[in-house]
């Protein structure tokens, strides 16, 4: 069952068109990659799904309904979260903070909150230690994880993930790597925008290839994995 699908998205910057009739599906419970070089437009498609740019036309279908017509800020209570490219976690906040502006639209719901912020902790716990330490004061793994764990604070049926490895070391790639796939074994549906191919690659279950704002190229994560085109663009093997 489709969770997620968009259909002919154009979506542009000052007039400029970067997405040029995108089509793209998630079946629910699925983890679904997107791969491209830096502009291809990658994050301008997950920024187009969470309202954080003019879609010029277009489908973006989220349980059936339309999200165009949603401003920004009525995205998060529908279902979906974003974790940005470059974490953007708010530095002069605690970490404990910064989970709970993830769960803002939950606020009446205080004890769920706080048994969802529980659950993050178990997930990453490294946060649980440093919960009243500054976030700005933490090293890019671990605010890495704050933005996911600020995100999962929503209790989203779709996760957004843009270029979530970005900047880190190898080792806390591995980290991430079994993260994401712990997060969806728990049920949540993911899409996530990564130019570490490799890493998208392997924790994914299908993926698309976006080139110049098209989708040239789509399927299984194996096969995709495999395809000489792939890995000879992406891979340099």
């Amino acid at each position: 069952m489709s969770l997620l699908d968009i259909r002919n998205l154009r979506a542009a910057y000052d007039g400029a068109e970067v997405l040029h009739g995108v089509n793209l599906r998630v079946d629910a419970g699925a983890f679904v990659a997107v791969i491209g070089a830096n502009t291809a437009g990658k994050s301008t498609l997950l920024r187009a799904i969470s309202g954080l740019l003019p879609r010029t036309s277009g489908e973006i279908l989220f349980q059936g309904d339309n999200l165009l017509a949603l401003q920004a800020h009525q995205i998060p209570s529908r279902g979906i979260s974003h974790v940005p490219e470059g974490r953007h976690v708010f530095p002069t906040m605690s970490v404990e903070e910064n989970l709970m502006l993830g769960g803002y639209h939950r606020r009446a719901h205080m004890q769920e909150l706080r048994s969802t912020m529980d659950s993050i902790f178990v997930q990453f716990p490294r946060l649980a230690e440093r919960r009243r330490q500054l976030a700005g004061t933490l090293s890019g793994g671990e605010q890495q994880m704050v933005a996911i764990g600020r995100a999962l604070m929503g209790k989203p049926s779709l996760l957004l993930l843009d270029e979530p490895s970005h900047g880190l070391a190898p080792k806390i790639v591995q980290e991430l790597h079994d993260a994401l796939v712990a997060i969806h074994q728990t049920g949540v549906t993911m899409l996530l925008v990564e130019q570490n191919t490799k890493l998208a690659l392997s924790v994914a279950q299908h993926a698309f290839v976006l080139q110049s704002g098209d989708v040239v190229l789509e399927g299984s994560a194996q096969t995709l994995l495999n395809d000489s085109r792939i890995r000879e663009a992406y891979l340099g093997i």
